[in-house]
């Protein structure tokens, strides 16, 4: 194979592995009905002055499927943790003992369920769009080459095709696992 359509071929793979990357990251944040640290992944602190994520300053646990523990390394960063996750507009209602913050996750409403995997979906979305995108910047890249044959950029073209065909269903087997998350009670 020519190293110019291994080349594009490689620049494919990688951009289409970024967006499952990315899509996985979406899909964390997404809740699933039982708590988990990963839920506050986008909580961020009033550190001394810098906004900081809440794991670098405590400890974030869960105790059980429907309780998160927030235990801060400063006792004095209890106020600047129960307001960041109040800001972070999470739906949480954070409970401060004078040690710890004490999230109560509710169980998730039929509708709430219905609405998380809507949003899934459209982070699904997204992805296949980046991954067709990775798949139209190769294509046209192998069209612009001059030193490549035309029956080799037809197989290139094949090539990057079944790539795409690949990583779109791993898109859907992901969205797929995720739906069962969320829906199930």
């Amino acid at each position: 194979m020519n190293e110019d359509v291994q080349f594009i071929l490689d620049s494919a793979t990688e951009s289409m592995d970024n967006a499952l990357k990315h899509l996985e990251k979406q899909l964390v944040n997404i809740r699933a009905g039982k708590a988990s640290p990963a839920m506050l992944g986008s909580v961020m602190v009033n550190y001394y002055g810098s906004q900081t994520p809440l794991h670098q300053v405590s400890n974030v646990n869960t105790p059980d499927g429907r309780t998160i523990t927030v235990q801060p390394w400063e006792k004095n960063m209890l106020q600047e943790i129960e307001r960041g996750i109040m800001i972070a507009n999470l739906g949480f209602n954070p409970m401060n003992n004078g040690e710890t913050i004490i999230i109560n996750v509710p169980p998730l409403t039929e509708e709430r369920r219905i609405d998380l995997t809507k949003q899934a979906k459209a982070e699904a979305e997204d992805a296949k769009i980046g991954v067709r995108s990775a798949r139209k910047e190769a294509n046209n890249e192998i069209k612009k080459s001059e030193d490549i044959s035309e029956d080799l950029k037809k197989n290139a073209e094949i090539d990057i095709q079944h790539l795409t065909d690949k990583y779109v269903r791993r898109i859907d087997e992901i969205l797929e696992v995720k739906e069962k998350e969320i829906m199930t009670v």
